[in-house]
């Protein structure tokens, strides 16, 4: 849940173990004009379940662990089963042959509105259009429900190409919030080297 934030300009000190992350978020209006949604020769796309948790952990960790993403590393086992087997939340791994090297999911919960709740590939991927085509994939898909609005949220601990690669793709900044959290690495959720580029204060 989001909060009004009314501070007057200057620095503030955040307590020993949080991190301010600031974060951007980006929305679609209307559906783009038609664009390719095919992946190369060799790679597929395959729906998670509630059966393949372990393999979702796997690649959230491949994708997210240096770019601080951890709401799903700290989420029970039974809640993200639960997530993966919700109709309304298509989450994908993109696979090359048996190796899954990228991640999509849409959440359809809020209808008319579709968030672009996880997209991401793992370092080896990154660079070699596959993004590019993931995206029209997931434009494609999200267009193809009863929506009126697609929407993003990426952040400063994120790759430093991902907001210009989704205005490329058509969304347009609307909001920019500030979020605080727990430091993921000293609650033992992520390890200590992941995320090299946000500083580690221990208490």
């Amino acid at each position: 849940m989001t909060q009004p934030l009314n501070l007057p300009n200057g620095y503030y000190e955040l307590p020993k173990g949080k991190l301010a992350n600031v974060v951007t978020c980006l929305e679609m209006l209307s559906k783009p004009s038609v664009q390719e949604a095919a992946l190369p020769d060799g790679f597929s796309l395959r729906r998670f379940s509630g059966a393949d948790s372990a393999t979702f952990r796997t690649l959230f960790k491949a994708i997210g662990e240096d770019i601080m993403w951890f709401s799903r590393a700290i989420m029970a086992d039974e809640k993200l089963k639960v997530i993966l087997d919700t109709p309304e939340i298509e989450s994908y791994g993109l696979y090359h042959g048996d190796q899954a090297i990228g991640l999509l999911e849409l959440n359809f919960t809020d209808l008319p509105n579709c968030e672009l709740a996880f997209f991401g590939l793992t370092k080896a991927a990154i660079g070699t259009g596959l993004g590019r085509s993931l995206m029209n994939i997931a434009i494609a898909k999200a267009w193809q429900k009863p929506i009126n609005r697609f929407w993003v949220h990426t952040c400063h601990f994120d790759h430093p190409k991902a907001l210009p690669f989704y205005q490329r793709a058509g969304f347009k900044p609307y909001a920019v919030m500030v979020e605080i959290h727990d430091d993921p690495r000293l609650t033992g959720h992520l390890p200590y080297h992941a995320s090299p580029h946000v500083p580690l204060i221990e208490s």
